[in-house]
């Protein structure tokens, strides 16, 4: 376990179709030698969600293509559309799955919030305002 993980009382009960854990879980395996804190948080991540069917998934739980608003805990409200990462873009708003805020909203509902550590090292929080399903 690294330093990066918040302790598991801290972290909302979080959700994921079926769908998504079995293409996350190979995407955060292929990526631990390259990135290593980010690839073993969403792993952990994995573990602790109930895990649902894709037809089953709440229309506001964020998922792979989901666009979600959130706020973080400087105040700033963002919206990005959480991606894999060949399709990631921060500039047009696509945030990819394997950096810590993308890893962190995975699962999350609206209304939710959960504290991530950032690449600096810093802990941040964010809550999730509103999401979008992909399939909208």
């Amino acid at each position: 376990m690294t330093t990066r993980t918040i302790t598991q009382d801290r972290r909302p009960a979080i959700t994921l179709s079926d769908r998504d854990r079995a293409r996350l879980t190979s995407l955060a395996n292929a990526a631990l030698a390259r990135l290593p804190d980010e690839a073993e948080f969403l792993l952990d991540e994995i573990e602790r969600a109930r895990i649902v069917g894709a037809d089953a998934a709440p229309d506001d739980l964020v998922r792979m293509g989901s666009a979600v608003t959130f706020r973080v805990d400087d105040g700033e409200i963002r919206r990005a559309t959480l991606v894999y990462p060949e399709d990631a873009d921060f500039a047009a708003g696509r945030i990819s799955i394997l950096t810590p805020v993308g890893a962190a909203l995975i699962g999350l509902s609206t209304g939710q919030s959960i504290a991530w550590t950032r690449r600096d090292g810093s802990l941040r929080r964010v809550e999730v305002l509103a999401v979008e399903s992909p399939h909208a």
